[in-house]
């Protein structure tokens, strides 16, 4: 017995060890013990990592690998109660969100079904809503949960590509996400982070943009230790900015994730630091700034700069430097190193010289002129047929702004093409544009919208002779209308067909332009759930109780531009 309680202790001191371990890149507290995790996969595997690198944003959780299967059980990771019943056609899919004692909510994402009491009290309020589609906040004494309950099955729902389960912490308070594995959450990791290629940047004192010069450096090395590949000093002159491509791994069946934190010392003091332990949701698409984000469009490399814009919002960075931009003036050799650790503490370092040497320069092209905007600022653009409006915190740098009219097209236009700057400035919150119609708009005032010129729905209204629309990029675009309801295609069932011993009836949707806004299902005029899939464009209803003999259905699809479409029929149960 005695030494049963001694091991009892030493595993927990070790434990204990292990956990204050993961607090090593936090100056805050985390708790290391409240929490279990939310499968019993053992090993736990990711295929995402907390702020690995995605297309227009951070990743925001964990992702949990689940063997190419849904079905797993999925447990409450402490007490508490469920805060947010969410069914979305994308995103996330169906989703719960659990609030802790200790400050903290569990979010857990792309499941396939919720247990039976969730599920059933989702399926109530989806029937008096009469929408798939719910976002509800339930109060804390109606859904209490225990640690280690069950309360969902993995899946592969909403925009998931692939079974697996989506797994958060957040700040209750704020919403902030933060790095689960801070919170002493296992993942089996000795494998330290993969550099790639850095890359140089002659930032001459100018903003970053598309013509910025860049020089790329091969690396070699591995298991922790890398170096310049057949260079050992690099020549450079003026202000220059470094950036770096690396992905990190960790034990068994792991994919490729993002890395933890990359700190660029100069002569053995910092200059720049980022560390993804927590990010808030607004900020999320400053990935794109966070980023060489116009070599990210041609190459879908993420190059992640060391130097940080002055329209970046994002809090993760510290010890900055000028902002991480580096002078070399002074004609001395000088030592650089990068750091780059994963979510376990696992390192690998870069260590390389510089030479300033003032012959080493690299000019910076000049753009095309056009108006000069400033990051900080609200800006505005106006020509004869066209308005942008730039908000304030729309801009990461100061823009050189250039614009173009473009021929009309040559079928569904009511404007010619206008080309607003160019798709290779990212952009934080959009911009508004306002394009002046044609006269043969008239009769189509309520259908119109802009589209880009690849005919991708921007959305819009028509408002005193324009139509007004908010893109997300820079971009060509022109008015278009959307007259065409969208199209119901039946995959199992017909009229007159009978359905005795059939689950469900199903569907394929879709719509041609302005995208699907809303479905609604009847049985003999009563409204029906209709589940959707957006991936699949899938749309079915389970037959739960419904009387033996014959029914009428009538399916209802509408989109954005309020063209609806209407299946109605009699089948026999």
């Amino acid at each position: 017995m005695i030494v049963k309680k001694f091991l009892a202790l030493a595993l927990l001191g070790f434990c204990s060890l292990y956990a204050q371990g993961q607090q090593v890149f936090s100056d805050n507290k985390y708790p290391l013990v409240d929490f279990r995790s939310p499968l019993d996969i053992v090993p736990p595997a990711l295929a995402g990592s907390f702020g690995e690198l995605r297309a227009n944003h951070f990743h925001s959780g964990m992702d949990y690998r689940t063997n190419q299967r849904t079905g797993y059980p999925v447990y409450a990771i402490a007490d508490g109660y469920i805060a947010r019943l969410r069914v979305q056609n994308s995103g996330f899919g169906l989703a719960l969100y659990i609030n802790h004692p200790n400050g903290y909510t569990s979010v857990y994402g792309h499941l396939s079904r919720f247990n039976p009491k969730i599920g059933q009290q989702v399926k109530s309020i989806q029937y008096q809503k009469k929408s798939y589609e719910i976002d509800e906040f339930p109060n804390a004494a109606l859904i209490p949960v225990r640690k280690g309950d069950i309360i969902a099955y993995t899946g592969n729902t909403g925009s998931s590509g692939g079974p697996h389960l989506h797994f958060e912490i957040r700040d209750t308070k704020i919403e902030a996400t933060i790095n689960p594995q801070l919170f002493g959450l296992e993942v089996p990791d000795n494998i330290p982070p993969v550099l790639y290629s850095m890359y140089v940047y002659r930032l001459n004192k100018k903003p970053f943009n598309e013509f910025t010069p860049k020089q790329y450096f091969q690396l070699s090395g591995g298991s922790g230790s890398y170096r310049l590949n057949q260079v050992s000093t690099i020549n450079l002159s003026g202000e220059v900015g470094f950036g770096l491509v690396a992905t990190d791994k960790h034990n068994g069946a792991s994919g490729i994730n993002g890395v933890y934190s990359i700190e660029l010392e100069l002569d053995g003091k910092p200059v720049f630091t980022s560390a993804l332990e927590r990010f808030m949701f607004e900020n999320s698409k400053a990935i794109n700034s966070h980023i060489d984000y116009p070599t990210y469009l041609k190459t879908k490399t993420s190059i992640q700069k060391s130097f940080v814009d002055p329209g970046n919002p994002l809090s993760i960075y510290s010890n900055l430097v000028n902002n991480g931009r580096i002078e070399f003036n002074d004609g001395k050799l000088h030592q650089l190193k990068y750091t780059i650790t994963d979510g376990k503490g696992n390192k690998s370092t870069l260590s390389f010289n510089v030479q300033a040497n003032a012959k080493a320069t690299i000019d910076t092209p000049e753009p095309t002129p056009g108006n000069l905007y400033s990051y900080a600022n609200l800006n505005e653009f106006n020509a004869a047929n066209v308005k942008v409006i730039m908000p304030k915190g729309t801009l990461y740098n100061d823009l050189n702004f250039t614009y173009k009219l473009l021929p009309r097209p040559s079928v569904n236009a009511f404007s010619q093409v206008h080309q607003i700057h160019n798709n290779l400035t990212p952009l934080h919150t959009g911009f508004e544009i306002w394009i002046k119609a044609d006269s043969t708009l008239n009769k189509f005032k309520e259908k119109a919208l802009i589209v880009n010129t690849g005919r991708s729905s921007q959305g819009g209204y028509f408002e005193n002779g324009y139509v007004k629309a908010k893109p997300r990029n820079f971009g060509s675009y022109f008015i278009a209308i959307d007259t065409i309801p969208p199209a119901i295609i039946p995959v199992n069932i017909s009229n007159g067909k009978s359905m005795a011993g059939i689950g469900k009836m199903s569907f394929k949707i879709r719509d041609n332009l302005s995208g699907i806004k809303s479905f609604n299902g009847y049985i003999d005029g009563k409204w029906i759930l209709m589940e959707f899939d957006t991936k699949t464009a899938s749309l079915w209803h389970t037959f739960d109780e419904i009387s033996a003999g014959k029914h009428t259905l009538e399916v209802i699809v509408t989109d954005m531009k309020d063209n609806s479409k209407n299946y109605s029929i009699t089948f026999y149960k």
